[in-house]
């Protein structure tokens, strides 16, 4: 496995139009990739274009090249999710009853091709993008570029996964709830979601119309400034699209929330990277801590008021006549929506009016808003068995944002040990989206992010890092427990300064118990890596009153670690002033 080799729009567009390369070679390099990652995922295309088509369109961009025309986008190789109508392509919003083939391109479409872009094919989705997961599909569930285990995220699922695996240069998703933030994050990519009507939604089919936002995802800002560039503008075909603004923010006061409303569902490593970025923030910026109460208020109102009624009108005549041609969870979801009142529909209307004036205010106390895009990830097997509730999980911090009119931006800010990606939103007012890109420009920067974890191609071990404080270190008579699993050793590190080490009475061979307490210290350990099956066996072999727990270490990381119970500390010697259990067996 190695890290996936991703595509550059801009330096695709630069180099064809410079006569260093040509869009024939392009086509044909994105070809060769996708066929090698058929092999791995052939479920995040719903349909392409056949090969010969498509080298003819790439050699007609050579044509219009050679004659002195320069092209935004000339050459580039880019992908569709499968709810955006392209001519001649069936769309088919990955229900195959729904399906048709439209003769006119969305608008989107229209002014990409015409930048010279190629669009490839469509990808996998959501079914009618309802859904933060990626597994609601019948055409199978596009899983995460990084480790095949976990959900991609959706409902552009498809879309994000083409863009992490190198196999286009951008793709276009689609964001009412998330849609285009949440795979980002999770395939370490950027979502770029404009405010509403800042690109046409003509040719799209609504999830809910008045809120629907069409998204792409890229490898890198420029290419997202690049997209925008081309597609963004006012169309007068689109009854919601609205005259280009730039709203110029800042970014010095940023709105994080409070640390009480920090949600992470138990995903440590989440919280730990979310204080990351926060620290990187805070050197470029004032972190202003709000109340994110009405945000969470205006989120309830999107799948638990007239909204749902509004997903339920994209699909009704569908629903109403073949209910079964619809995913089971997502007609749960589309059902209640027959349902609703009037009246219903008006007072949240009217709630929502009110809790908009309160996402005004934000503005007048922050220039923008950093929240973790989601408080943490889901392995496939896991959504299975709760799908409603895991997924609503993912919208904590996204679903508000079309509701309040607000411009969003999803970027990368580390990985968990899993390899999955987490990511930071920028939200702000309606029409701040390239201040935005100039935020997150600034602090990529200093982010000092590592390198893209190596691509899944059906061959990736999960692992679990553990940290070792006594009898399991290098040398101690229990470090066979460790070699014999083939555990890899991770490195030397010590505790946050906040345990304490005590020298268990009548253990053998000697043992120590590692306690969390204030006013510890900082204590030795080494960390190792085992394989999840590896870690099982070991964990079953831990004799009490010692236990494996979570362990701060002095960087903030977290690991797996030895833990001790109350009773181990009956009759035992506290060594917390020696450092580490070395230096107390070596002064036996």
């Amino acid at each position: 496995m190695t890290a996936p080799e991703r595509l550059s729009a801009g330096a695709i567009a630069a180099a064809v139009n410079a006569g260093e390369s040509n869009a024939v070679a392009v086509m044909e390099a994105s070809l060769a990739r996708i066929a090698a990652y058929d092999a791995v995922q052939p479920q995040v295309w719903i349909s392409r274009a056949a090969p010969e088509a498509l080298l003819a369109q790439a050699r007609a961009i050579d044509t219009r090249v050679a004659a002195g025309e320069h092209l935004p986008l000339a050459g580039v190789p880019y992908a569709a999710k499968d709810n955006i109508d392209v001519a001649g392509m069936e769309t088919t919003a990955a229900c195959p009853a729904f399906a048709y083939t439209p003769e006119q391109s969305a608008t989107v479409i229209e002014r990409l091709e015409a930048a010279g872009a190629i669009c490839i094919g469509k990808t996998n989705l959501d079914q009618f993008a309802t859904g933060l997961v990626g597994t609601r599909s019948p055409y199978g569930a596009p899983r995460n570029a990084s480790n095949l285990a976990y959900v991609s995220g959706g409902s552009s699922s498809g879309s994000a996964v083409a863009v992490a695996a190198g196999l286009v240069a951008f793709a276009l998703g689609t964001d009412t709830a998330g849609s285009g933030r949440v795979p980002a994050a999770f395939n370490h990519l950027v979502g770029f979601k404009p405010t509403k009507g800042r690109w046409s939604t003509r040719g799209l089919v609504p999830a809910c119309r008045s809120i629907d936002c069409i998204t792409v995802f890229t490898d890198a800002l420029a290419d997202a400034r690049l997209v925008d560039s081309v597609v963004a503008g006012f169309d007068a075909a689109d009854p919601f699209s609205r005259q280009l603004a730039d709203v110029p923010i800042t970014g010095k006061r940023i709105g994080v929330p409070r640390p009480d409303q920090r949600v992470f569902f138990g995903d440590l490593q989440s919280e730990e990277l979310y204080a990351r970025a926060l620290a990187v923030l805070g050197a470029q910026a004032e972190l202003v801590e709000v109340d994110i109460t009405p945000l969470l208020e205006a989120a309830q109102l999107l799948y638990g008021g007239p909204w749902v009624a509004e997903r339920t009108a994209a699909v009704d005549p569908l629903l109403r006549a073949n209910p079964d041609a619809i995913d089971p969870v997502v007609r749960s979801i589309l059902e209640p929506g027959l349902a609703m009142s009037a009246v219903e529909t008006w007072n949240g209307i009217y709630r929502l009016a009110g809790l908009a004036r309160h996402a005004e205010a934000l503005w007048e106390s922050v220039d923008a808003l950093a929240f973790p895009t989601t408080g943490t990830t889901y392995r496939i097997a896991e959504l299975a068995a709760a799908p409603i509730a895991l997924n609503s999980n993912l919208g904590r911090y996204t679903n508000f944002v079309n509701l309040l009119d607000m411009a969003a931006l999803a970027i990368p800010a580390g990985a968990r040990g899993n390899g999955t990606g987490f990511g930071i939103t920028l939200i702000g007012p309606a029409h701040s989206d390239l201040a935005l890109v100039t935020m997150a420009e600034t602090y990529l920067a200093a982010a000092d992010l590592p390198p893209l974890p190596p691509l899944d191609n059906g061959d990736r071990m999960d692992t679990i890092k553990l940290a070792v404080v006594g009898a399991h270190l290098e040398g101690m008579p229990l470090h066979w427990q460790l070699t014999s699993r083939n555990a890899r050793f991770v490195g030397a590190f010590s505790t946050a300064p906040t345990y304490r080490l005590y020298a268990m009475a009548d253990s053998v061979p000697p043992k120590p118990a590692l306690v969390h307490s204030p006013d510890g210290g900082e204590i030795a350990l080494e960390v190792y890596e085992l394989g999840l099956a590896e870690f099982g066996s070991f964990v079953a072999e831990v004799p009490p009153p010692l236990a494996i727990g979570t362990v701060t270490l002095s960087d903030g990381t977290s690991v797996k670690g030895f833990v001790a119970e109350p009773r181990a500390l009956e009759g035992a010697e506290d060594i917390t002033h020696l450092g580490g259990w070395r230096a107390y067996i070596g002064g036996l």
